[in-house]
């Protein structure tokens, strides 16, 4: 489902701030592959979903997604193939628009705009059962205007429209990191929730070292622009925080100094 054959991204190139994000990375998902991505800051997390989903062009190798290269394509054409959600609950919706004219639109994502492409009664239909499912009460709302709505609404609204064409991957950047506890396990409770029914090819970039043994399928770490670490299925399940520590020490040669991922 996703090919990513020996990607490099290097940023401000033969200067003073030269930084190497990506180092030669490859990476091959199977479809309906949950991926969980964990790595201390700079590990080139971000760099790899942004070169996936379009955002950053990669220097070399190559990005294939359901048979189609897409190495060269730009971000707006990827969009038919990708679903996304940011770590700011603020980015993938549009606030000054109803709720029912943000599913609108996502319903139509990769589609040429025409004559027949503005909302139509019987999509209201369709995203009132969407929205009973996330249970937050907004199908009572769709002409509420999205700004309106708190953080964790919002972000529970943007995983329903970056999954409502059922993508061909879907894309999760810290999805959680900008929420209150309880409301991240809600999300990320309607994440598994939405994957698992829709078998949705899935990498999710967490912090959360728990979260990312917990869900998921697979589970990669990243250093210094490459993967150390690369476990799923039984092995997956059976790990604990300090066998993944001590993989990470075995693998990189020294010990994981970053706090955030012990504390989360």
């Amino acid at each position: 489902m996703l090919e990513v054959k020996n990607i490099y991204k290097t940023f401000f190139p033969g200067t003073i701030n030269e930084k190497r994000a990506l180092t030669g990375l490859s990476l091959h998902l199977k479809p309906g592959d949950f991926v969980t991505v964990i790595g201390g800051n700079g590990a080139g997390k971000s760099t790899l979903l942004n070169s996936i989903s379009g955002v950053l062009r990669v220097d070399k190798g190559q990005i294939i997604i359901d048979g189609t290269d897409v190495t060269k394509m730009p971000e707006h054409q990827r969009a038919k193939y990708i679903g996304r959600v940011f770590q700011d609950p603020m980015m993938g919706t549009a606030a000054g628009m109803m709720i029912e004219e943000n599913l609108a639109i996502a319903s139509r994502r990769g589609q040429t705009p025409g004559l027949r492409w503005s909302q139509r009664e019987e999509d209201d239909a369709r995203f009132v059962k969407l929205l009973k499912e996330l249970d937050l009460g907004l199908e009572d709302r769709l002409t509420a205007r999205v700004g309106l709505l708190s953080g964790g609404q919002r972000q529970a609204l943007t995983l329903l429209m970056a999954s409502l064409k059922t993508p061909k991957l879907l894309l999760l950047d810290e999805h959680t990191a900008a929420l209150d506890p309880k409301t991240a396990e809600k999300v990320l409770d309607l994440t598994q929730k939405i994957v698992s029914r829709d078998h949705l090819t899935t990498l999710m970039i967490t912090h959360n070292m728990r979260d990312a043994l917990r869900f998921g399928n697979r589970l990669i770490m990243m250093h210094e622009g490459r993967i150390l670490v690369d476990v799923e299925g039984e092995k997956k399940k059976t790990l604990k925080i300090p066998d993944l520590l001590q993989m990470f020490e075995q693998a990189a040669g020294n010990e994981l100094d970053s706090d955030s991922l012990l504390l989360s």
